[in-house]
């Protein structure tokens, strides 16, 4: 699931944040992405109080980013909830 919310101020950004359930998959899980390179563990999803995962990321308003979630061994995959896929690759737009 995505949450958006733009950023006050004079940037033009958007805080998206990535939230999966707590225990699917089972492990920790990093959103990765054209926004951090590529590098897991970069963006690791942390427990919330409501009992699921999440991270937020800003990013530049305006634009498209690809991304996917990399999961305990090498299990990617993408969010049901994004905006596109493309080719192997969610994405949102901002």
């Amino acid at each position: 699931m995505l949450e958006r919310k733009r950023r006050k101020g004079g940037k033009n950004h958007t805080e998206i944040t990535f939230v999966l359930p707590a225990d699917t998959p089972p492990g920790p899980v990093s959103v990765v992405g054209d926004f951090n390179d590529w590098k897991p563990g970069t963006h690791e999803l942390r427990p919330r109080e409501d009992g699921s995962r999440a991270v937020t990321v800003a990013l530049p308003g305006a634009s498209t980013h690809a991304f996917r979630y990399l999961a305990a061994g090498d299990y990617w995959f993408n969010d049901e909830a994004a905006d596109a896929l493309e080719g192997p690759n969610s994405l949102v737009r901002t």
